[in-house]
């Protein structure tokens, strides 16, 4: 009875699974690596059962990307063809340009894959239209790169070249490094195969600087791929000494055996060859074969051959022609098998030079499938110039109804149009018009407060003229009066009346103080170390006393009595009690803060002032930011200074702003 109980609760709980659940969970299935390939095969063609059934909307689209995607990864071809070709019904059904193109790049990579270079081409032309009318630059980017490789696998170096330089074009304000890392990684590919290896090297070397950088993800083995790469140009210069120092730095790349093991298998297959070229056998013929033996597992057919040519050549130097025969034959059976003419060449050339024998059967057969090869790359670089022609001239001659069509449209607008210009001036006419009054009330503003100082500096002369007065008149006249005083009562202090002679030492030890007093005073008001520093300084003061008056806040205000204030120039002076002024004003506006402590202080050449509450606080981050903080922004730029905002909801606000102490 449990038993059926649970078997029960099971099926009622599948049965109120809503489609989107049910639906994730199959995605789920079919994309989890480790799961049975027929299982995640069924899942994912039940997945695609439930959404064929469902409205056509953007969700029901993205969820046919998602399962094509799937079928990919699966090398279910034939099914990620037929919902590819489906996405661009549903996606013109209902005018998603966005999906259209993506349709036709997912198609493209279909006929990419199948070496059916016309129509994949044709694809991917589309799409790149549809991309550039949306002005998707990245996109663009992506399908020119696709657009690219398709002509470089045809030997159209040319076309090639351009798409992929087109596609760096549209790159130049995308932070995307995996298009850029592609892009530059493919044209090194392209003028290696046109022996213009200074050119190769260039950008494979900015491939890998990309690489260096680690913003492409660890397990794409980008650093390993260039490196690689570089080693492939200089084995195609003979410079197999550092063709071997590369491939030896990029098989140190960490995991890269598990995240890319094709590549591990390249790798070691390049090491090999280079090594057996410079007759450095150590490892050898064990490399060839630890490649070959990876290729076979993995199925990567251009891989075997490429292994077994090599093995070839490196067995008939050792004069062992039986195998060398044996794997020039095993790559010439292969090729043709997989219909890969370049490689039958290959072999052919190779079979012609370790067979000598039938050398002129193999020549015969070189020249021959060489002659059908070059008329073949020859008709589909024509065939591919043509569909960019056609569609172009299809598309010019839809826009001509289309601008006829759009011309009656023009005219009508053109009247509301001009209107809309006729408002726009006059409104803009009027912003300038505020703009030039705001400028001239900043510029009113700077004015004043520079009378402001010009008015304290002359009374602080006209104070600092007084004190010196002051401390010359008690120097000069009541100090001299004393030190007369007390010199009469020492010549009194000689009688012999005991009685008197104490009551005058007490007189004469007063007068001492007295005296020392007076000096005292004297030489602290003919110094400035009881002024005020500056007169910046005093309207500083000035200006926290009379926040004390009108901030709820308890106000601490310190400044360091060492900062030489005439180093520093005037509107950078101005600009800090500016920004001294626009803090309290939100202070008092928004921070309901109790404490408020402001400190001027000197450090390495640098002025720093630092205003910081306890009060609510904000999210900087994302708080747009209001005209005052962008004033004290613009005021600490214009003096060469920095501003730093630290603040969390309800930790109060830190405001810290640094400017140079400049020399006068």
């Amino acid at each position: 009875m449990i038993l059926l109980s649970c078997k029960e609760s099971k099926r009622q709980i599948v049965t109120r699974f809503d489609y989107t659940e049910k639906l994730l969970h199959l995605l789920k299935v079919a994309d989890t690596d480790s799961i049975n390939y027929s299982w995640k095969y069924k899942a994912n063609k039940e997945a695609l059962s439930i959404i064929s059934n469902l409205k056509n909307d953007s969700l029901n689209r993205t969820y046919h990307f998602k399962i094509a995607a799937r079928y990919f990864n699966m090398n279910a071809l034939k099914e990620y063809k037929e919902v590819s070709e489906k996405l661009i019904i549903l996606s013109k059904e209902e005018n998603d340009s966005t999906s259209l193109a993506k349709a036709y790049s997912y198609l493209g990579d279909y006929y990419t894959t199948k070496l059916i270079s016309e129509k994949g081409f044709y694809c991917y032309f589309q799409a790149e239209k549809i991309y550039k009318n949306l002005k998707d630059d990245e996109k663009v980017a992506k399908t020119l790169l696709n657009k690219g490789i398709l002509q470089n696998n045809e030997s159209d170096y040319v076309g090639s070249e351009k798409s992929i330089l087109d596609a760096l074009k549209y790159l130049r304000k995308s932070d995307d490094d995996v298009i850029k890392y592609e892009a530059n990684n493919v044209l090194g590919v392209i003028y290696n195969d046109l022996s213009e290896f200074d050119k190769a090297l260039e950008y494979h070397n900015k491939a890998l600087e990309i690489a260096d950088q680690n913003t492409v993800f660890a397990a794409y083995q980008a650093k390993a791929t260039s490196l690689n790469n570089i080693g492939y140009v200089y084995k195609s210069m003979n410079n197999y000494p550092k063709a071997i120092a590369y491939y030896k730095n990029a098989l140190k790349e960490k995991n890269i055996f598990y995240d890319k093991t094709f590549l591990y298998a390249i790798l070691e297959d390049n090491l090999a060859y280079s090594k057996f070229k410079i007759k450095d056998f150590n490892g050898l013929p064990n490399l060839f074969f630890d490649a070959l033996k990876i290729r076979d597992s993995l199925k990567i057919i251009p891989g075997i051959i490429a292994s077994k040519l090599n093995l070839s050549e490196y067995y008939a130097f050792k004069k062992d022609s039986i195998k060398a025969f044996y794997f020039a034959e095993g790559a010439y059976s292969e090729s043709k098998l997989n219909n890969r003419p370049k490689d039958v060449l290959l072999s052919l050339k190779q079979l012609s030079e370790i067979n000598p024998k039938n050398a002129i059967s193999y020549s015969k057969e070189y020249i021959r499938i060489n002659d059908s090869l070059q008329l073949a790359e020859r008709k589909i670089r024509n065939k591919l110039a043509r569909i960019e022609f056609e569609t172009d001239e299809i598309i010019t001659q839809k826009n001509q109804l289309i601008e006829q069509r759009k011309s009656l449209i023009y005219i009508t607008l053109g009247i509301i149009l001009l209107a809309v210009l006729i408002f726009v001036i006059r409104f803009q006419a009027a912003k300038n018009r505020e703009l030039k009054l705001v400028q001239e009330q900043q510029k009113a503003n700077e004015e004043i407060y520079q009378l402001m100082l010009n008015q304290q500096n002359k009374i602080e002369e006209v104070r600092q003229l007084e004190k010196k007065r002051i401390a010359q008149e008690l120097h000069d006249g009541v100090l001299g009066k004393l030190f007369g005083t007390r010199m009469n009562l020492g010549v009194l202090n000689r009688k012999r009346d005991e009685g008197a002679e104490d009551e005058r030492d007490v007189y004469i030890d007063e007068l001492k103080t007295l005296e020392q007093e007076i000096r005292e005073i004297s030489h602290d008001l003919n110094t400035e170390k009881t002024a005020v520093f500056n007169n910046f300084v005093l309207m500083v003061n000035n200006f926290i006393a009379t926040q004390r008056k009108v901030c709820q806040a308890e106000i601490s205000f310190s400044i360091d009595e060492s900062i030489t204030w005439n180093r520093v120039d005037n509107m950078a002076k101005i600009n800090l009690y500016r920004i001294l002024q626009e803090a309290f004003q939100n202070i008092n506006k928004h921070a309901n803060a109790k404490r408020v402590n402001v400190t001027f202080t000197e450090f390495e050449g640098l002025i720093k002032l630092i205003v910081e509450d306890n009060g609510v606080g904000f999210l900087y981050a994302r708080k747009k930011k209001g005209i005052g903080m962008l004033n004290m922004k613009a005021r600490i730029t214009d003096s060469q200074g920095t501003m730093q905002v630290e603040t969390e909801p309800g930790e109060g606000t830190i405001l810290k702003f640094e400017l140079p102490l400049n020399q006068p």
